[in-house]
């Protein structure tokens, strides 16, 4: 199936008389027979629910379809796209290991990898994701166990060369983890192009209407845990009798132990009724994310004509530094996000910002109304000077979330903004 028919119908297959849409399993807890039948279930020799901390029925199904969009042998759904991230790693990670990112990735995700992390005894060391191999190369270490990067960056719109990062990677041993919240597997399927971990902040375009918060974790198969540097996938897991992931669940071995270890000890699982919204968004999302592309084409070349206009950022603009990256990894289009810095500064930014009328000003992006936001007031603000420009966030930078509106009526939007400044 192509991928359109996919978002309708993986995941969910209702049988003879069943709904045809995806039901809710609004329930914590399983019945069994026997407490036999429980016993295999905490010793993972039976398949089934135990507890919906773990796994759930309805949410059992949006992970199926979104492992089959992204073209991985399963998938695991979190509360937020951050606790996608901490687990991503957490899962291969220990105190003492170093990770190594690309820079210019979500402010959040970069607090998570230079603070968080660190506070738990794990280093990590960002690179410009357009230094050469050679470059990058120089910056492993014996106890560099993951690189990490963004297909396309928030706010920076930064396209990753994610074949050159899966060499990189996979040369010394690692996995390479790619966040693809911006692109969705329509746009991009990162696992095609060498990347072993995918992950998502569904509460974007993958859900798009800005009504819960969610993530996934997607395990392409196919990195192998037994090259001698991930013992945890190869030993003995004492928390389940000695069982051993790689030899009991095989090519599924990272995404298992994600849910079953980390997920049992963490809990940050979300509810059936979140998963049901969030499939609602799946369905429809080839559509929407056809027409966000659409739009913010057409929204970044009347910005790039503005003469009060710096810079626009919008990755496949013709004559643009990532031009050639899009043809490879975005054919059908780079999101609705377009990033651009006023002239004036910071003042003048949030002046521009404050006069939209139809735009609304929030702190959330990749949803079907048109959304704008300021980086380096709000998600960004915990950075310092050299971060954001590492980042490549200056005072007047502006995030513009384009949405499905009428792309007229948008531009009609910005263009009495920029009459007031």
């Amino acid at each position: 199936m192509k991928i359109e028919t996919k978002c309708l119908h993986e995941g969910y297959h209702p049988g003879n008389g069943e709904p045809i849409a995806l039901p809710i399993y609004q329930s914590t807890t399983y019945v069994y027979d026997s407490t036999e039948h429980i016993g295999k279930l905490f010793d993972l020799t039976a398949e089934g629910h135990m507890y919906s901390r773990i796994s759930n029925p309805t949410v059992g199904a949006v992970e199926d379809k979104i492992a089959a969009l992204e073209g991985g042998v399963g998938a695991l759904c979190t509360s937020s796209g951050q606790a996608a991230s901490f687990i991503s790693l957490l899962n291969i990670m220990k105190a003492g290991d170093h990770i190594i990112s690309a820079s210019t990735i979500y402010g959040g995700t970069i607090n998570l990898l230079a603070v968080t992390l660190k506070r738990f005894g794990i280093e990590c060391t960002f690179v410009d994701q357009e230094a050469s191999e050679e470059e990058i190369q120089k910056h492993f270490r014996p106890n560099t166990k993951a690189v990490f990067g963004e297909t396309i960056a928030n706010p920076a719109l930064t396209v990753l060369d994610i074949e050159k990062f899966a060499n990189i990677a996979h040369k010394n041993n690692v996995p390479l983890i790619v966040d693809n919240t911006f692109a969705t597997p329509v746009l991009c399927r990162p696992i095609e192009f060498g990347a072993d971990i995918v992950i998502h902040s569904t509460s974007k375009y993958m859900d798009g209407h800005a009504v819960q918060l969610g993530g996934v974790i997607v395990d392409s198969g196919n990195f192998d845990w037994t090259n001698g540097k991930f013992p945890e996938f190869t030993e003995p897991d004492d928390s389940y009798h000695g069982i051993v992931y790689t030899e009991h669940f095989g090519k599924a071995a990272y995404i298992a132990k994600a849910r079953v270890q980390l997920m049992r000890d963490i809990g940050a699982y979300p509810t059936a009724h979140a998963a049901f919204l969030l499939n609602l968004g799946l369905e429809a999302l080839p559509v929407r994310i056809e027409r966000h592309c659409r739009n913010a084409e057409k929204v970044a070349e009347y910005l790039s004509k503005s003469n009060k206009i710096e810079s626009v950022n919008y990755p496949s603009l013709e004559g643009g530094k990532y031009s050639e990256l899009c043809k490879k990894y975005l054919p059908l289009g780079c999101s609705g996000v377009v990033s651009f810095v006023i002239k004036g500064g910071r003042d003048t930014a949030v002046k521009f910002m404050d006069s939209l009328k139809l735009a609304s000003n929030v702190v959330h992006v990749a949803d079907i109304r048109t959304c704008v936001l300021h980086p380096a007031s709000s998600t960004h603000r915990q950075l310092t000077d050299s971060q954001l420009a590492a980042a490549g966030i200056t005072g007047g930078l502006i995030r513009f979330s384009v949405g499905l509106e009428n792309a007229d009526d948008i531009i009609e939007d910005i263009e009495q903004a920029l009459a007031n400044i």
